[in-house]
């Protein structure tokens, strides 16, 4: 769908809407869009979200279209006993972050918690690399759009960052990284270049000096600013941001960690921001653990611990994880929290991850 060849084309609406009422009528209630540009025919958009509010109970969607949606209608008590799980119906779209118009702020605020998620395809705040890649994007139209969404909608906002396009730097990307953090979406997404068959991106091979790999799906290694290193330190970054802060189950921690200045030997060489203090982290992650995945909780409790405790006082890091690990629902027992959790801890449903387990971590927060 991103290629500039016709792979896709788009069906009528009315036959979309009836294989929807289909597929609703078998019980299907997770529906996946993925069009990346939802947002850009009003029309079509206001009809699909429209035939979805038809679907959630009437005490779940808020009346007048022209108010903030209240919170009290959207309690448990509206879904269900099981808060926001309990609508049977979760949405995902991907949409246009510069380009939300009254007529569609007004459908999405309609929605109750647990219901929408939203897909913000930022990729860069970088003006010059946005003109590089030939991406028309009003970045302060889009970071409006953000707050409203996050003030005046339930919706679940994943914000995409992607690293390694043509012209951006590390340093470049770390400030678009902090100016979206600053807006506080639900989940900020860090991808990496893909060189996808077919796409503008390949013009800029040469010019930038972009170098992928070789096997599919063609992941970007070095560009003409950011060495092969660079991408690997990267790489890591993202992947151990997925596992802290995407989570959901480091909230206090990751503030925590955030605002606190690095460890002495990490700020001399790299600068003190909320980016570059995760990626002193990171890379101090990789020389303890030499691994991105498989990670327990209690792997990370005890790293998160000891990484910490260089900069604050040990109990106050302490207490932060404790209270991370028993929000989690986890159940086990790290060396840094012994002693301190509690012989049964709180009820928790024990059902494996869901997506409304995810969302409801960061409602939390």
């Amino acid at each position: 769908m991103s290629s500039l060849d016709k792979t896709a084309w788009a069906f009528e609406l009315d036959r979309v809407l009836a294989a929807l009422e289909a597929l609703y009528q078998r019980g299907a209630r997770n529906f996946k869009f993925v069009d990346r540009t939802f947002n850009l025919k009003i029309d079509h958009s206001v009809r699909i979200l429209q035939f979805f509010l038809d679907k959630l109970p009437m005490t779940s969607a808020v009346v007048d279209c022209g108010a903030a949606p209240l919170s009290d209608l959207h309690g448990a008590d509206a879904l269900g006993q099981n808060g926001a799980s309990g609508s049977q119906l979760f949405l995902h779209f991907e949409v246009i972050p510069d380009h939300l118009l009254d007529r569609l702020k007004a459908m999405l605020a309609q929605f109750p918690p647990g219901v929408l998620q939203l897909e913000v395809g930022v990729q860069s705040f970088n003006e010059v690399v946005q003109h590089t890649i030939s991406r028309r994007q009003d970045n302060a139209a889009t970071e409006a759009n953000l707050r409203w969404l996050l003030v005046h909608s339930h919706a679940h906002l994943h914000a995409d960052l992607i690293f390694g396009l043509p012209g951006e730097t590390l340093q470049s990307f770390a400030e678009g990284f902090e100016r979206l953090l600053a807006m506080g979406p639900h989940e900020i997404q860090l991808g990496i270049l893909k060189r996808l068959r077919g796409t503008p991106i390949t013009r800029h091979t040469q010019t930038h000096g972009m170098v992928y790999a070789t096997e599919p799906p063609y992941t970007v290694q070095q560009t003409g600013v950011v060495d092969a290193d660079t991408v690997q330190r990267f790489t890591r970054f993202a992947r151990y941001w997925d596992v802290l802060a995407n989570s959901g189950r480091f909230g206090q921690t990751l503030a925590l960690l955030l605002q606190t200045p690095q460890p002495a030997r990490s700020a001399a060489t790299q600068p003190d921001s909320p980016f570059w203090r995760f990626m002193a982290l990171s890379g101090w992650l990789w020389q303890r653990m030499g691994a991105t995945h498989q990670l327990t909780p209690e792997l990370l409790v005890d790293a998160l611990f000891d990484y910490l405790s260089q900069s604050l006082p040990p109990e106050v890091v302490r207490q932060a994880l404790l209270a991370d690990y028993i929000a989690s629902g986890a159940r086990a027992n790290p060396k840094a929290l012994q002693g301190l959790l509690p012989r049964q801890a709180p009820a928790q449903a024990k059902a494996t991850q869901t997506l409304a387990t995810r969302q409801d971590r960061h409602r939390a927060l």
